[in-house]
Protein backbone atom coordinates (compact mmCIF):
# COMPACT_ATOMS: atom_id res chain seq x y z
CA UNK A 1 0.00 0.00 0.00
CA UNK A 2 1.22 3.50 -0.80
CA UNK A 3 1.80 5.92 2.05
CA UNK A 4 -0.49 8.97 1.85
CA UNK A 5 1.26 12.18 0.84
CA UNK A 6 -0.09 14.83 3.17
CA UNK A 7 1.02 17.05 6.04
CA UNK A 8 1.18 15.52 9.51
CA UNK A 9 0.91 11.90 8.43
CA UNK A 10 0.18 9.75 11.48
CA UNK A 11 2.27 6.75 12.49
CA UNK A 12 3.63 4.79 15.44
CA UNK A 13 7.15 4.16 16.69
CA UNK A 14 6.71 0.40 16.94
CA UNK A 15 5.57 -1.33 20.10
CA UNK A 16 2.02 -1.39 21.43
CA UNK A 17 0.76 -2.89 24.71
CA UNK A 18 0.16 -6.62 24.65
CA UNK A 19 -3.29 -7.96 25.54
CA UNK A 20 -3.46 -9.12 29.17
CA UNK A 21 -4.22 -12.67 28.02
CA UNK A 22 -0.95 -12.94 26.06
CA UNK A 23 1.89 -12.13 28.48
CA UNK A 24 2.47 -11.61 32.18
CA UNK A 25 2.30 -7.95 33.17
CA UNK A 26 5.47 -6.78 34.91
CA UNK A 27 7.28 -3.45 35.24
CA UNK A 28 9.92 -3.11 32.53
CA UNK A 29 12.63 -2.95 35.20
CA UNK A 30 11.49 -6.01 37.16
CA UNK A 31 14.43 -8.06 38.46
CA UNK A 32 15.65 -10.47 35.79
CA UNK A 33 13.13 -9.09 33.28
CA UNK A 34 14.98 -6.10 31.87
CA UNK A 35 13.66 -4.73 28.61
CA UNK A 36 16.95 -5.66 26.94
CA UNK A 37 17.02 -9.09 28.60
CA UNK A 38 14.71 -12.06 28.32
CA UNK A 39 11.54 -10.12 29.00
CA UNK A 40 8.28 -11.21 30.63
CA UNK A 41 6.87 -14.70 30.22
CA UNK A 42 4.23 -15.72 27.71
CA UNK A 43 0.98 -17.15 29.08
CA UNK A 44 0.85 -19.89 26.43
CA UNK A 45 3.26 -22.41 24.98
CA UNK A 46 3.82 -24.18 21.67
CA UNK A 47 1.16 -23.94 18.99
CA UNK A 48 -1.25 -22.13 21.31
CA UNK A 49 1.34 -19.39 21.80
CA UNK A 50 1.75 -18.96 18.05
CA UNK A 51 -2.00 -18.73 17.58
CA UNK A 52 -2.27 -16.25 20.46
CA UNK A 53 0.50 -14.09 18.98
CA UNK A 54 -1.21 -14.18 15.59
CA UNK A 55 -4.40 -12.96 17.23
CA UNK A 56 -2.51 -10.24 19.14
CA UNK A 57 -1.05 -8.94 15.88
CA UNK A 58 -4.54 -8.89 14.38
CA UNK A 59 -5.74 -6.88 17.39
CA UNK A 60 -2.84 -4.42 17.09
CA UNK A 61 -3.52 -3.91 13.38
CA UNK A 62 -7.23 -3.47 14.09
CA UNK A 63 -6.58 -0.92 16.85
CA UNK A 64 -4.33 1.20 14.63
CA UNK A 65 -6.73 0.96 11.70
CA UNK A 66 -9.68 1.84 13.94
CA UNK A 67 -7.76 4.89 15.18
CA UNK A 68 -7.08 5.79 11.51
CA UNK A 69 -3.28 5.69 11.80
CA UNK A 70 -1.82 6.15 8.32
CA UNK A 71 1.32 3.99 8.68
CA UNK A 72 1.20 1.16 11.19
CA UNK A 73 3.28 -1.66 12.71
CA UNK A 74 2.52 -5.13 14.05
CA UNK A 75 2.82 -3.70 17.55
CA UNK A 76 5.86 -5.95 18.20
CA UNK A 77 3.37 -8.41 19.66
CA UNK A 78 5.71 -11.40 19.24
CA UNK A 79 8.62 -9.76 21.11
CA UNK A 80 9.28 -10.09 24.82
CA UNK A 81 12.02 -7.51 24.25
CA UNK A 82 12.33 -5.16 21.29
CA UNK A 83 16.05 -5.91 21.29
CA UNK A 84 16.68 -9.44 22.58
CA UNK A 85 14.04 -10.90 20.23
CA UNK A 86 16.39 -10.01 17.37
CA UNK A 87 19.85 -10.17 18.92
CA UNK A 88 19.40 -13.56 20.59
CA UNK A 89 18.90 -15.07 17.12
CA UNK A 90 22.17 -13.70 15.75
CA UNK A 91 25.19 -15.98 15.79
CA UNK A 92 27.70 -14.86 18.41
CA UNK A 93 25.26 -13.92 21.18
CA UNK A 94 24.40 -15.96 24.27
CA UNK A 95 21.27 -15.19 26.27
CA UNK A 96 21.20 -18.55 28.08
CA UNK A 97 23.79 -17.34 30.59
CA UNK A 98 23.14 -13.59 30.98
CA UNK A 99 25.48 -11.21 32.76
CA UNK A 100 25.07 -8.01 34.76
CA UNK A 101 26.12 -4.74 33.15
CA UNK A 102 25.67 -1.03 33.82
CA UNK A 103 23.89 0.41 30.78
CA UNK A 104 22.57 3.72 29.46
CA UNK A 105 25.54 5.77 30.66
CA UNK A 106 25.60 3.91 34.01
CA UNK A 107 21.98 4.74 34.83
CA UNK A 108 21.00 1.19 35.75
CA UNK A 109 22.38 -2.29 36.31
CA UNK A 110 20.73 -4.66 33.85
CA UNK A 111 20.72 -8.36 33.05
CA UNK A 112 21.98 -8.66 29.47
CA UNK A 113 23.04 -11.19 26.87
CA UNK A 114 26.71 -11.68 26.03
CA UNK A 115 28.64 -11.46 22.78
CA UNK A 116 30.80 -14.58 22.83
CA UNK A 117 31.98 -14.87 19.22
CA UNK A 118 31.88 -13.47 15.69
CA UNK A 119 28.49 -11.90 14.96
CA UNK A 120 26.52 -12.93 11.89
CA UNK A 121 22.96 -13.50 10.76
CA UNK A 122 22.53 -17.07 9.54
CA UNK A 123 18.77 -17.18 8.94
CA UNK A 124 15.75 -14.85 8.68
CA UNK A 125 14.64 -13.46 12.04
CA UNK A 126 11.43 -11.44 11.63
CA UNK A 127 10.77 -11.90 7.92
CA UNK A 128 7.87 -14.27 8.54
CA UNK A 129 6.44 -11.82 11.09
CA UNK A 130 6.40 -9.03 8.51
CA UNK A 131 4.82 -11.36 5.95
CA UNK A 132 2.00 -12.17 8.37
CA UNK A 133 1.37 -8.51 9.23
CA UNK A 134 1.35 -7.44 5.58
CA UNK A 135 -1.11 -10.21 4.74
CA UNK A 136 -3.51 -8.94 7.41
CA UNK A 137 -3.20 -5.19 6.91
CA UNK A 138 -4.87 -2.86 4.43
CA UNK A 139 -2.43 -0.10 5.42
CA UNK A 140 1.29 0.43 4.80
CA UNK A 141 3.53 -1.06 7.46
CA UNK A 142 6.83 -0.33 9.10
CA UNK A 143 9.10 -2.96 10.61
CA UNK A 144 11.56 -2.26 13.42
CA UNK A 145 15.03 -3.54 14.28
CA UNK A 146 17.35 -2.54 17.13
CA UNK A 147 20.21 -0.26 16.13
CA UNK A 148 23.84 -1.34 16.52
CA UNK A 149 24.86 1.23 19.15
CA UNK A 150 21.92 0.24 21.34
CA UNK A 151 22.81 -3.44 20.92
CA UNK A 152 26.39 -2.70 21.97
CA UNK A 153 25.20 -0.87 25.10
CA UNK A 154 22.62 -3.56 25.90
CA UNK A 155 24.96 -6.57 25.74
CA UNK A 156 28.27 -7.55 27.34
CA UNK A 157 31.15 -7.86 24.87
CA UNK A 158 33.30 -10.90 25.67
CA UNK A 159 34.83 -11.24 22.20
CA UNK A 160 35.66 -8.09 20.20
CA UNK A 161 37.07 -5.85 22.90
CA UNK A 162 36.25 -2.80 20.77
CA UNK A 163 32.85 -1.09 20.62
CA UNK A 164 33.16 0.12 17.05
CA UNK A 165 34.24 -3.30 15.76
CA UNK A 166 31.30 -4.95 17.53
CA UNK A 167 28.89 -2.29 16.24
CA UNK A 168 30.02 -2.73 12.64
CA UNK A 169 29.64 -6.52 12.87
CA UNK A 170 26.13 -6.07 14.27
CA UNK A 171 25.32 -3.52 11.56
CA UNK A 172 26.38 -5.96 8.84
CA UNK A 173 24.17 -8.69 10.32
CA UNK A 174 21.22 -6.31 10.67
CA UNK A 175 21.69 -5.20 7.08
CA UNK A 176 21.34 -8.81 5.95
CA UNK A 177 17.99 -8.99 7.77
CA UNK A 178 16.90 -5.56 6.52
CA UNK A 179 17.58 -6.48 2.89
CA UNK A 180 15.36 -9.55 3.15
CA UNK A 181 12.65 -7.54 4.87
CA UNK A 182 12.97 -4.88 2.17
CA UNK A 183 12.26 -7.47 -0.52
CA UNK A 184 8.72 -7.86 0.92
CA UNK A 185 7.95 -4.18 0.32
CA UNK A 186 7.41 -2.55 3.72
CA UNK A 187 6.91 1.22 3.73
CA UNK A 188 9.61 1.86 6.34
CA UNK A 189 12.43 -0.07 7.99
CA UNK A 190 13.27 1.54 11.32
CA UNK A 191 16.31 1.11 13.56
CA UNK A 192 15.82 1.87 17.26
CA UNK A 193 18.73 3.82 18.78
CA UNK A 194 17.57 5.20 22.14
CA UNK A 195 21.17 5.26 23.38
CA UNK A 196 22.05 7.97 20.83
CA UNK A 197 20.62 10.40 23.40
CA UNK A 198 23.06 9.12 26.05
CA UNK A 199 26.28 9.00 24.03
CA UNK A 200 26.42 11.92 21.57
CA UNK A 201 30.21 11.59 21.39
CA UNK A 202 29.95 7.98 20.24
CA UNK A 203 27.27 8.95 17.72
CA UNK A 204 29.84 11.17 16.03
CA UNK A 205 32.73 8.70 16.40
CA UNK A 206 31.07 5.57 14.99
CA UNK A 207 27.31 5.59 15.58
CA UNK A 208 26.38 7.23 12.27
CA UNK A 209 28.82 5.00 10.41
CA UNK A 210 27.19 1.89 11.90
CA UNK A 211 23.69 3.21 11.19
CA UNK A 212 24.55 3.92 7.56
CA UNK A 213 25.93 0.37 7.24
CA UNK A 214 22.56 -1.00 8.41
CA UNK A 215 20.67 0.65 5.57
CA UNK A 216 22.96 -0.07 2.63
CA UNK A 217 20.96 -1.24 -0.40
CA UNK A 218 17.53 -0.62 1.17
CA UNK A 219 14.76 0.62 -1.15
CA UNK A 220 12.15 1.28 1.55
CA UNK A 221 12.25 4.51 3.49
CA UNK A 222 14.62 4.17 6.43
CA UNK A 223 14.16 5.62 9.90
CA UNK A 224 16.13 5.88 13.12
CA UNK A 225 14.34 6.27 16.45
CA UNK A 226 16.01 8.34 19.19
CA UNK A 227 14.44 8.88 22.61
CA UNK A 228 15.34 9.02 26.31
CA UNK A 229 14.23 5.38 26.90
CA UNK A 230 11.11 3.77 28.31
CA UNK A 231 9.92 5.23 31.62
CA UNK A 232 10.60 2.74 34.40
CA UNK A 233 9.48 3.12 38.04
CA UNK A 234 12.45 3.96 40.24
CA UNK A 235 14.87 4.44 37.33
CA UNK A 236 16.10 7.99 36.57
CA UNK A 237 15.35 9.33 33.12
CA UNK A 238 17.40 12.53 32.83
CA UNK A 239 16.78 14.69 29.78
CA UNK A 240 20.29 15.75 28.80
CA UNK A 241 21.07 18.39 26.20
CA UNK A 242 22.12 15.85 23.54
CA UNK A 243 19.73 16.48 20.65
CA UNK A 244 21.62 19.45 19.13
CA UNK A 245 24.75 17.34 18.64
CA UNK A 246 22.80 14.24 17.58
CA UNK A 247 20.65 16.02 15.01
CA UNK A 248 23.66 17.78 13.52
CA UNK A 249 25.27 14.36 12.95
CA UNK A 250 22.07 12.71 11.72
CA UNK A 251 21.56 15.43 9.13
CA UNK A 252 24.65 14.04 7.41
CA UNK A 253 23.54 10.40 7.65
CA UNK A 254 21.92 8.40 4.85
CA UNK A 255 18.75 7.68 6.84
CA UNK A 256 15.50 9.21 5.51
CA UNK A 257 13.51 9.72 8.69
CA UNK A 258 14.16 10.62 12.33
CA UNK A 259 11.70 9.53 15.05
CA UNK A 260 12.29 11.97 17.90
CA UNK A 261 10.89 12.48 21.40
CA UNK A 262 9.44 15.94 22.04
CA UNK A 263 6.37 15.53 24.29
CA UNK A 264 7.71 14.12 27.58
CA UNK A 265 11.13 15.68 27.13
CA UNK A 266 9.67 19.14 26.52
CA UNK A 267 12.36 19.84 23.93
CA UNK A 268 12.00 22.94 21.77
CA UNK A 269 10.75 22.21 18.22
CA UNK A 270 13.28 24.76 16.91
CA UNK A 271 15.80 21.88 17.08
CA UNK A 272 14.21 20.65 13.83
CA UNK A 273 16.05 23.42 12.00
CA UNK A 274 19.19 21.27 12.48
CA UNK A 275 17.87 18.49 10.21
CA UNK A 276 16.26 20.25 7.23
CA UNK A 277 16.65 17.34 4.81
CA UNK A 278 14.94 14.74 6.98
CA UNK A 279 11.35 13.70 7.53
CA UNK A 280 10.73 13.86 11.28
CA UNK A 281 8.37 11.67 13.27
CA UNK A 282 7.54 14.33 15.85
CA UNK A 283 6.84 12.83 19.27
CA UNK A 284 3.61 14.46 20.45
CA UNK A 285 2.17 11.60 22.55
CA UNK A 286 3.80 10.55 25.84
CA UNK A 287 4.37 6.85 26.60
CA UNK A 288 4.13 7.14 30.37
CA UNK A 289 7.00 9.38 31.46
CA UNK A 290 4.53 12.13 32.42
CA UNK A 291 2.03 9.68 33.94
CA UNK A 292 0.78 6.30 32.78
CA UNK A 293 -2.89 7.40 32.86
CA UNK A 294 -2.40 10.81 31.25
CA UNK A 295 -4.29 11.43 27.99
CA UNK A 296 -3.32 14.37 25.79
CA UNK A 297 -5.96 16.55 24.12
CA UNK A 298 -6.30 17.05 20.34
CA UNK A 299 -5.81 20.80 20.77
CA UNK A 300 -2.51 20.18 22.54
CA UNK A 301 -1.29 17.80 19.81
CA UNK A 302 -2.28 20.25 17.06
CA UNK A 303 -0.50 23.13 18.74
CA UNK A 304 2.75 21.14 19.07
CA UNK A 305 2.62 19.99 15.44
CA UNK A 306 2.05 23.54 14.20
CA UNK A 307 5.01 24.73 16.28
CA UNK A 308 7.12 22.05 14.60
CA UNK A 309 5.89 23.28 11.20
CA UNK A 310 7.56 26.62 11.86
CA UNK A 311 10.91 24.89 11.40
CA UNK A 312 10.20 22.13 8.83
CA UNK A 313 7.64 21.92 6.01
CA UNK A 314 4.48 20.26 7.28
CA UNK A 315 4.79 17.44 4.75
CA UNK A 316 8.15 16.55 6.37
CA UNK A 317 6.50 16.19 9.79
CA UNK A 318 4.69 13.07 10.92
CA UNK A 319 2.67 12.80 14.13
CA UNK A 320 3.92 9.96 16.32
CA UNK A 321 4.27 8.91 19.95
CA UNK A 322 7.54 9.75 21.72
CA UNK A 323 8.42 6.07 21.83
CA UNK A 324 6.79 2.66 21.85
CA UNK A 325 3.55 2.50 23.83
CA UNK A 326 4.21 -0.90 25.42
CA UNK A 327 4.44 0.50 29.01
CA UNK A 328 0.82 1.68 28.89
CA UNK A 329 -2.47 -0.03 29.60
CA UNK A 330 -3.96 -1.12 26.30
CA UNK A 331 -7.05 1.06 26.76
CA UNK A 332 -4.93 4.15 27.45
CA UNK A 333 -2.82 3.47 24.36
CA UNK A 334 -5.93 3.19 22.17
CA UNK A 335 -7.24 6.53 23.41
CA UNK A 336 -3.87 8.22 22.90
CA UNK A 337 -3.68 7.07 19.29
CA UNK A 338 -7.15 8.44 18.55
CA UNK A 339 -6.27 11.76 20.18
CA UNK A 340 -3.09 11.93 18.07
CA UNK A 341 -5.08 11.41 14.87
CA UNK A 342 -7.65 14.03 15.89
CA UNK A 343 -4.87 16.48 16.73
CA UNK A 344 -3.12 15.90 13.40
CA UNK A 345 -6.37 16.51 11.49
CA UNK A 346 -6.96 19.70 13.49
CA UNK A 347 -3.43 20.87 12.65
CA UNK A 348 -4.00 20.21 8.93
CA UNK A 349 -7.11 22.34 8.95
CA UNK A 350 -5.19 25.20 10.57
CA UNK A 351 -2.23 25.24 8.21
Amino acid sequence: MEVPNRPFLTTVVGSLPKPPWLQEKLPLNASGKQVHGKGAKWLFEGELLKQAQDDAVRVAIHDQTEADIDLISDGEQRRTSYLAHIVARLRGFDYATPAKKWVRDNRRLAEVGCCTGEVSRDAPIVVDELEFAMAHSSRPLKVTLPGPMTVVDSTLDQHYGDERALAMAIASALNDEARELDALGPAVIQFDEPVFSRYPGKVAEWGIEALDRCIEGIRAKTCVHVCYSYPMPGVPRPIVDAYPAILTELEHSKVDQLALEFEASGLDPKLLALCPSKTVLFGCIDNGALGFDRIEQPEQVAARLLMAAEYLPADQIQAAPDCGLVPLDIGIARRKLKVMVEGAELARRRL
